[in-house]
């Protein structure tokens, strides 16, 4: 079946884990989690000042000392850590231990300048396998499972980070990292997985190339989908879930913080993102001023982490879009989906444009699938929009025809912009470690 379901109701065919599966943490009053945090936090920010330099001079800077953190309030005191500083001190600057004790090291694509480099204790690794496990049983995930992890192998956490947590829970990995769509598809046929950890983009590839081979994605073995590494929306959960007949639930994470794993959605409610905040401290701020946002207001996310060793990070500037909002399924708080990226926000003519509003106009357009890119130009010094997306297999040149001007249409009425559409053929669009690029910016060129 193909087409979109945006008035669908999202499928709860997962049950929640009994309370005696759940962590001692998932069980936390909240006094007892402010009280770990806080503790967890002094030691933190007292490693970092003691063993990195660059943490150490931003504190002196700042005319602060790890003791002055006396509440979880005064953390909002404290300077920001960006990607830039990671950079800066790269490769192994921000480290705060020494080499002999660092196990693995991962590393961003730096495919905007250098690469972000991470590292991990012994007990670092223990912890991270810990919190995909959780977040994998939070999915409805359970001991004896076989997880499909078509994440990528390498120095992207995605697919190690999947890899040993669903190890960690009892499961039986089947690590098949990105690409060579065919052979994925051969691969869930055979071996039968209940549980497939990929990105959305590249789950709806696989549904393609399930449908090209004549077989129904309805039919698979697969119960529950765990997708990230990229913002996706409702639109898109309801889609996948029609298509595969599954329940697909959200996980984030970032390698500067930990890698996947640092939040994840429960099966039961799936309204929202559970952040484990007994290792990571989430805070909301304005991305332009840097103030903290009350919980309920979108912002920037920044992340504090409460028990990394290798590489303890404090107040780092995600750049990802969300909200904080109150615990339902678990007492910790929810972040939303993550509706974009402030770097990736677009000013066309003065109209602020994020990828994931054209991604919901583009699958309430029937015929249209969901790979698209947005193509900045200029056109007599003016700033302009193409935005190239692939048509369904099944979809007739007439069709093609009218979609885009449907599509122009609707941009220009929801978002306030004009924009060019361009419908290019199936598997046109080029594809990064399962993911596309969604902005393709020529302007300077």
């Amino acid at each position: 079946m193909t087409g979109t379901t945006g008035s669908r109701t999202p499928r709860r065919l997962g049950a929640a884990p009994a309370r005696s599966e759940l962590d001692p943490a998932e069980r936390y009053s909240a006094d007892e989690l402010a009280h770990v945090q806080l503790e967890r936090l002094r030691r933190t920010l007292r490693h970092a000042y003691d063993n990195v330099e660059h943490y150490r001079s931003r504190f002196d800077e700042a005319g602060l000392r790890p003791e002055d953190c006396k509440s979880l309030d005064d953390l909002a005191r404290l300077p920001f850590t960006t990607k830039h500083d990671l950079r800066d001190n790269y490769p192994f600057g921000m480290f705060a231990v020494p080499m002999s004790q660092v196990r693995r090291v991962h590393a961003s694509s730096g495919t905007t300048g250098r690469p972000t480099v991470v590292g991990y204790t012994d007990d670092d690794l223990d912890v991270w396998s810990d919190v995909v496990a959780r977040t994998i049983r939070a999915a409805g995930g359970r001991p004896g499972d076989k997880v499909h992890v078509a994440y990528g192998y390498g120095l992207f956490t995605g697919g190690l980070g999947a890899h040993y947590g669903a190890e960690r829970l009892g499961c039986t990995v089947i690590p098949a990292s990105g690409g060579m769509t065919a052979r994925q598809v051969q691969i869930i046929q055979d071996f039968r997985p209940e549980i497939i950890m990929v990105t959305p983009s590249y789950m709806l590839t696989l549904i393609d190339e399930f449908e090209r081979q004549g077989i129904d994605p309805r039919t698979t073995s697969l119960r529950t989908g765990i997708f990230g590494a990229e913002p996706w929306t409702e639109q898109m959960r309801l889609e996948i879930e029609e298509r595969l007949d599954i329940d697909a639930v959200d996980i984030y994470g970032l390698s500067e913080v930990m890698g996947p794993g640092v939040a994840g959605e429960c099966v039961e409610t799936k309204d929202g993102l559970h952040v484990w905040e007994d290792h990571f401290y989430p805070e909301v701020i304005d991305p332009f001023t840097g103030e903290v946002l009350p919980d309920g207001e979108e912002g920037e996310l920044v992340f504090t982490s409460l028990t990394k060793q290798a590489l303890p990070i404090i107040r780092y500037r995600t750049r990802d879009l969300a909200r904080l909002l109150p615990g339902t399924a678990r007492p910790m708080r929810r972040m939303t989906k993550v509706t974009g990226r402030s770097d990736d926000m677009i000013i066309l003519r003065g109209v602020n444009v994020y990828p994931t509003q054209i991604e919901e106009i583009v699958l309430r357009t029937s015929g249209m699938s969901p790979h698209f890119q947005l193509v900045l130009s200029k056109h007599e010094r003016m700033d302009h929009m193409t935005v190239r997306v692939e048509a369904r297999p099944d979809c007739p040149g007439p069709r093609r025809v009218s979609a885009a001007d449907e599509l122009v249409r609707a941009i220009k009425d929801a978002v306030g912009v004009s924009a060019d559409v361009a419908v290019v053929d199936p598997d046109t669009l080029e594809r990064s470690v399962g993911k596309l690029q969604r902005i393709v910016d020529t302007r300077g060129r």
